[in-house]
């Protein structure tokens, strides 16, 4: 990949490519989905959000149909595949996206914002009416370390009616759980438990940080949400760009961000 080539997806089996920008998002209803109606990429977050988090900015992601493998419903095998890819410096300077004053999008009392912080970090509630995920909170401030240790395990989640009824469409066939965190109306299925006893906020941070690597640049700012979603992360995306006040674009040379490399590693 060249310098300023940005996050690239290319279906091999229709001949697309497509850039991973808010532009280009066509779906949120249940995963961020770029492309178009009849040729599109579903289930993005997950690989965004470890290609976020090890400080990747060009990449040429191939796939060979309509949906990025869901693994195990966490980014821990793209960390681990990105580890064994290593990565490549290229000529031009690191750009990072820095946010001025604060922007929220809502949806009755659900809502997602950014606010000036030169800490980035994420802070996110959740509050279900289940007797095992009921409210949860997480602050997470953001490095790489603390992504692979803190957020990068935690499985996406649903509710055993919900995928009945999606399999009853022909929709999430190749769901398991040996790629999410399933729920009955009283417990978890996964005979194994829980990889972390907060694991369904963590998920969500997981999926804010995949969202929000649209931006095409690192963002410094602080993330906020209380029971947030892709169509969220995605609205959030497009205010923070609509307006040139929200946020402003730098690219800083290795010297410069010397201090950030535990961070930005």
């Amino acid at each position: 990949m060249e310098s300023n080539s940005g996050i690239v997806f290319y279906r091999s089996d229709v001949g697309m490519s497509v850039k991973a920008t808010p532009s280009n998002v066509v779906n949120t209803q249940m995963a961020t989905v770029i492309g178009d109606s009849e040729n599109y990429i579903s289930t993005i977050e997950h690989l965004l959000s470890a290609v976020y988090s090890y400080g990747i900015d060009n990449i040429r992601v191939v796939v060979d149909g309509a949906e990025v493998p869901v693994m195990d419903g966490s980014s821990a095998s793209f960390c681990m595949l990105l580890d064994e890819a290593g990565k490549r410096v290229l000529e031009e300077n690191k750009k990072f996206l820095i946010i001025k004053r604060e922007v929220e999008v809502k949806d009755g009392q659900k809502f997602a914002k950014v606010t000036p912080s030169l800490k980035p970090s994420y802070d996110f509630v959740i509050d279900f009416d289940h007797p095992v995920i009921a409210r949860q909170e997480y602050r997470f401030e953001y490095s790489k370390k603390s992504f692979i240790d803190e957020i990068s395990r935690a499985r996406t989640f649903g509710f055993l009616k919900d995928v009945q009824y999606l399999r009853s469409r022909g929709l999430a066939l190749g769901g398991s759980l040996e790629n999410a965190v399933v729920l009955d109306d009283y417990k978890i299925l996964n005979p194994e438990g829980l990889r972390y006893k907060d694991e369904f906020v963590r998920h969500k941070i997981l999926d804010a940080i995949g969202d929000l690597s649209l931006l095409g640049a690192t963002v410094i700012g602080n993330y906020t949400s209380f029971a947030g979603s892709h169509n969220l992360n995605h609205k959030l995306t497009k205010e923070i760009l609509s307006d040139p006040k929200n946020y402003e674009l730098k690219t800083l040379s290795k010297e410069s961000i010397k201090g950030l490399e535990k961070v930005f590693a």
